[in-house]
């Protein structure tokens, strides 16, 4: 072999994925394994809902609409705009397994969740990786997979958004740190997608992780000033400034790539009834976790129930996992060994453990009452989805690389080979494997007739049931709430709802007529007769900002004007569209507000903007190297 092969070779070999990274990916099939048993688990907390997701999703893209704004069938037929509020991106992710792959809805949602558990545990192996090497990274990534909470929101909530959301926790995670660390454009693309993949994918979720988040980059940008500046409070404050420049506009353009999502979410929350979600079951202090559910062993696969003993009565668990734990203890104790920047930044971690656990506890109760960001998350304990962060770092950093076997740089491993798997990073790997092998299982049921097979009828009858999946507007009085619907009754008894109109106002004489001609998920078309003018005809659908009314020339012709459309003055505020006198045709449709348009320009300038600006970027330097030459 000549001396200019083996270079090559070398380089070739280094672009290859690691022995680290197979494991990883081998670890997270087998922690996935459950969801590949035949069947589904319609008991699982959220496992009806993430069906009936995709199903409402699915009908908006037969209509062609990949963007949807409402859920047609929500509130028993009279629609809700779910996909405003709620984030879409993995029952997006769940849509095309069923778009494309032909999946069905319910081995959907499992493709989804099956595919979160193992594009997680990579996502947490590029994170610590990135500063404590291959071995560190792959127990950080097993942790992160196994730990008892994580496996809980799969197996026991079947949380499908939250879980695909604890995907993008680490990216986000490793992004802004590149930022501040070794800042370039690449990282501040990276952050910005991380984070915006978070936003897109549960806003719950990056409303409690962000501010965790910003402590994180604002303690590394605090040190690296520090370091450079020493003592001169004024130079550190300086150094601050600079050092926060590239993480600050990666979150910005995070921000800007969710806009189209997040900002109609933001403003037109106002616009919904949220009291439904908070209160009686949903009252926080009824669901603080007892300092000994953190350490007890007991799995469960019913709800929260409050008191101390409600794992005992087979609900979900709120253990921390003992191994996880007992490796985490010990790692911020020999954390003393290691140099300073990383010693400071683990220990930064097990403070974030003591916090996010804290949150969960009772001595928590005033925070919960006065900061508000914090009810936010609605449960206490789901700020254990903050404390796995910790659980998973922290026994990574047995598995780094000692000062005298290597050197670190700028708190990043360097100078160290470490692409074979040392056997303390495979033995710890196991030992959390083992640790929660016990809850890698699922309890899979048959749907009740309130659950299934997936259709109108059945989400019907689970609406009613349950009270779930009924969301309304604020016009709509909370006391006279529907609990059923005359399109509730046509799907149960095996029909198919073809209109929204609401024929019992309409007298179908030559006072005034109405046929419907065509609907869909968002929108009608009718044909109309009216003798005289000021009649109207109302819809079985909530009133909601987006509705708009054309009159159209000819059954298949273009707008020729809008019309106007007034909410209905009764309990459930529907549409009530005025129409002329004489005949022809309507198409009402929702359609994007100015606020929801200039969000999704937002959003399509900084994509534009974060792909021209690099091109332009080389272009400009290829040019300039040309003259130079």
């Amino acid at each position: 072999m000549s001396e200019t092969t083996i270079p090559q070779t070398a380089k070739l070999r280094a672009r290859l994925p690691s022995m680290q990274f197979w494991l990883v990916l081998i670890v997270g099939v087998i922690a996935a394994m459950p969801l590949l048993l035949p069947g589904y688990f319609w008991g699982a907390h959220d496992a009806r809902h993430d069906v009936y997701f995709i199903f409402q999703y699915d009908m908006s893209v037969q209509d062609g609409i990949w963007l949807p704004r409402w859920s047609p069938d929500w509130t028993f037929g009279y629609g809700y705009p779910f996909f405003i509020v709620y984030g879409p991106l993995a029952t997006f992710v769940g849509e095309l397994f069923h778009h494309f792959l032909g999946f069905g809805f319910e081995e959907s949602v499992k493709a989804v969740l099956a595919l979160s558990i193992v594009l997680s545990g990579l996502a947490m192996y590029g994170f610590v990786r990135s500063w404590l090497g291959r071995n560190a990274g792959l127990v950080a990534a097993v942790a992160y997979m196994v730990v008892p909470y994580h496996l809980v929101d799969v197996f026991v909530r079947a949380a499908m958004a939250e879980s695909v959301a604890l995907v993008f926790v680490p990216l986000a995670l490793w992004g802004f740190r590149e930022c501040v660390v070794r800042p370039r454009w690449s990282a501040l693309i990276g952050a910005a997608l991380a984070y915006a993949g978070l936003m897109w994918t549960s806003n719950l979720v990056a409303i409690v992780f962000t501010p965790a988040l910003a402590i994180y980059v604002a303690a590394l940008i605090f040190w690296r000033a520090r370091d450079a500046a020493g003592s001169d409070w004024r130079g550190v404050l300086g150094q601050f400034v600079k050092g926060a420049w590239v993480p600050g506009f990666a979150f910005v353009c995070g921000l800007s790539l969710s806009a189209a999502f997040f900002i109609p979410a933001l403003v037109e929350q106002q616009y919904i009834n949220r009291t439904q979600w908070f209160g009686e079951y949903y009252d926080p202090t009824q669901h603080f976790v007892y300092f000994n559910q953190l350490f007890n062993p007991a799995w469960g696969f019913g709800i929260s129930q409050p008191g101390p003993d409600d794992i005992a009565q087979g609900a979900m668990s709120y253990q921390l996992g003992a191994v996880a734990v007992l490796l985490a203890m010990v790692a911020a104790v020999a954390a003393v060994v290691l140099p300073r920047r990383v010693r400071r930044e683990l220990w930064f971690w097990a403070l974030w453990g003591v916090v996010s656990v804290g949150l969960t506890l009772g001595v928590s109760a005033w925070l919960w009452q006065h900061v508000p960001i914090i009810p936010y998350a609605q449960f206490p304990w789901r700020y254990l989805m903050l404390a796995i962060l910790p659980l998973s770092v922290l026994p990574a950093a047995l598995a780094a690389p000692l000062p005298w076997t290597g050197g670190f740089e700028e708190g990043v491993v360097v100078g160290y080979d470490d692409r074979a798997p040392s056997w303390a990073a495979v033995a710890l790997a196991g030992l959390l494997l083992l640790g929660s092998y016990p809850y890698l299982r699922v309890e899979v049921r048959e749907p009740t007739i309130e659950q299934g097979p997936v259709s109108h009828a059945a989400l019907m009858r689970f609406q009613r049931t349950s009270d779930e999946m009924t969301g309304v507007t604020v016009w709509v009085d909370p006391a006279q709430r529907p609990n059923w619907s005359p399109m509730a009754e046509i799907w149960v008894r095996d029909g198919e709802v073809t209109t929204r109109v609401d024929y019992g106002q309409v007298p179908q004489t030559e006072t005034l007529a109405v046929n419907s001609e065509d609907m869909g998920s968002a929108h009608e078309q009718i044909y109309f007769y009216a003798k005289d003018p000021g009649q109207t005809i109302t819809f079985n659908w909530f009133w909601y900002p987006g509705w708009t009314a054309y009159l159209l020339d000819g059954k298949d012709g273009a707008p020729v004007r809008e019309m106007p459309i007034l909410r209905e003055e009764g309990p459930l505020a529907r549409i009530v569209l005025p129409v002329p006198a004489g005949e022809g045709y309507i198409l009402l449709r929702m359609e994007e507000t100015p606020l929801r348009r200039a969000a999704r320009w937002i959003t399509l300038i900084t994509i534009a903007l974060l792909i021209l600006t690099p091109v332009i970027f080389m272009l400009t330097r290829n040019r300039r190297r040309k003259v130079t030459l």
